[in-house]
């Protein structure tokens, strides 16, 4: 039987004009209490932004059968884009105005395959170290009893955001 999933987003532009002048904290906090735009890939998985804090972000979603590997698991790639949004987003939280940090390096260790009876799940991030060029984060992966389904770490590379051209 087939299944059908329609998807809504906002326009991203006005949170990437908004990174130009706001602090990393301030952006993030925008994104979380819902002043700034939800990246469209966030709403496209599923997930959103739980707490913001200096140096820490986490991110909850739900499980659904479209995340679904063909073994019938939550698909690796999903974790990994959990992390990949966790850790930066924490490091963005340490970052001046027209500041990114881009992933260089994300290592996860899988420890046990997630389902929709999973149920919700949380992905933090922490900054673990922030240099001039470079900054490393780590993250866990759990349900919502701390079960552990997997841990990463990270490396971003410090770089200044450009204005983009008018579309």
């Amino acid at each position: 039987m087939n299944r059908t999933r329609t998807a809504t987003w906002s326009d991203p532009a006005p949170g990437r004009k908004a990174a130009l002048s706001l602090t990393g904290l301030e952006y993030m906090q925008g994104i979380a209490n819902g002043e700034l735009p939800a990246p469209p890939l966030a709403r496209m998985l599923g997930f959103e932004v739980e707490t913001v804090e200096e140096g820490k972000v986490t991110f909850v979603m739900e499980p659904a059968e479209y995340h679904y590997n063909p073994f019938g698991v939550v698909h690796g790639g999903i974790a990994a884009t959990l992390f990949d949004s966790a850790l930066g987003c924490a490091v963005q939280t340490l970052l001046p105005p027209a500041s990114a940090a881009p992933t260089m390096e994300l290592h996860i260790n899988y420890i046990r395959p997630i389902t929709v009876s999973t149920g919700r799940i949380r992905c933090s991030g922490q900054v673990v170290h922030l240099g001039k060029r470079s900054a490393t984060a780590d993250g866990r992966l759990v349900d919502m009893n701390g079960k552990l389904y997997a841990h990463a770490t990270g490396t971003f590379v410090i770089s200044e955001l450009e204005e983009l051209p008018s579309r």
